[in-house]
């Protein structure tokens, strides 16, 4: 007979990534802990945990329904939110495995930064805050109103607050902090929050290139010959080369970080993006509707606190504005249409 399985318990990962991880890793029995302190798992090690818990909550099974770059697309190949959160999540951890960091932290935290994601995308986070911005009486063009709703802070409100009824998921804070921090000027905590935060640009300034090859929008030719020369002339080629120029330069410097000629040329295509793809493109033209239906809807429930689901309301009740975005943005763009219909277009009678 042969051998029998032997069991490899949390205590057994976590003396484990003792011996294999770098000493700048974080170590999952060093973690600063919970909200609400729970008794350690025999098998899995916290962050693993947590990685599970964000998989199996309904906001990350409404990814797969919200909007990347091309709003409600009826073609089965274009990206959602959640394949690129899986593709994030793939791209972070080719980063973290070879420079010894913490894989597991670095796929929680890919796998929940963008659970806080509005319908229709950024369009859907900008006509929140505006909503916001009206309701209070400030400008929803100022300083002060265009950015009273982040998605990224929408996140952390996710897993801290809204999830499970109200209680959230009580994620070990390393994993909330690389949520937090995934965007902006912030910087993670940890390492694996800082990988983080790049592999997410390398995601979208590749992945979204296809999308909008696909839509016949731009093609391959058209991308700056900086970035067909630094980064490569296809997507796999590029991320290969921003992987790799990523893990030995973070390697060098120990701290997350690209060479500046790949850096400058990845910001060349984002930029370029945003004036090709994401603000000045065919993909747009639906953007306006999609603005006017948010609101629409935020006018509504501001109005009927009553119709907003009760999980909903168990936080900020003084605040009927972030109850109102808290609903409003864990809708899916399909959701959000169809309560749109509902609330104000007629129906045929029926009898």
């Amino acid at each position: 007979m042969g051998a029998g399985l032997s069991i490899l318990t949390r205590a057994d990962v976590e003396r484990r990534e003792h011996e294999l991880l770098s000493p700048l890793a974080a170590f999952s029995d060093a973690s600063v802990g919970r909200l609400v302190p729970e008794q350690a798992d025999a098998l899995r090690t916290c962050y693993q945990r947590d990685r599970d818990r964000i998989v199996h909550c309904k906001a990350f099974r409404r990814l797969s329904h919200k909007t990347q770059v091309f709003l409600a697309p009826e073609g089965d190949h274009y990206r959602t939110r959640l394949t690129h959160t899986l593709e994030v999540a793939q791209i972070a951890r080719s980063v973290a495995a070879p420079l010894r960091l913490n894989e597991d932290l670095t796929e929680a935290i890919a796998l929940g930064h963008d659970l806080g994601h509005t319908p229709f995308g950024h369009t859907g986070e900008g006509a929140l805050s505006r909503a916001i911005a009206r309701w209070r009486g400030l400008d929803p063009d100022g300083d002060g109103g265009r950015r009273l709703f982040r998605h990224n802070e929408q996140s952390a409100r996710v897993v801290d607050l809204l999830e499970k009824d109200g209680r959230g998921l009580n994620l070990s804070r390393e994993v909330v902090d690389g949520i937090v921090c995934h965007t902006g000027s912030q910087r993670a905590a940890t390492l694996e929050g800082r990988i983080v935060a790049v592999a997410d640009r390398v995601a979208y300034v590749t992945h979204d290139i296809q999308d909008a090859e696909r839509a016949g929008i731009i093609c391959e030719a058209d991308l700056p010959r900086v970035v067909l020369e630094r980064l490569g002339s296809s997507s796999s080629q590029r991320i290969a080369t921003m992987v790799a120029d990523l893990v030995s330069t973070s390697a060098r410097r120990g701290d997350i970080a690209m060479s500046e000629p790949v850096w400058e040329a990845m910001m060349e295509l984002r930029s370029w993006l945003f004036d090709n793809v994401y603000t000045q493109s065919d993909a747009k033209v639906e953007e306006p509707k999609a603005n006017g239906l948010v609101e629409r809807l935020f006018i509504h429930y501001i109005g009927h606190l009553d119709e907003v689901p009760a999980e909903y309301r168990l936080h900020d009740s003084d605040a009927p504005e972030v109850q109102v975005a808290d609903y409003i943005s864990g809708m899916t763009d399909r959701y959000a249409i169809r309560d749109y219909e509902r609330l104000f277009l007629p129906r045929a009678w029926r009898r």
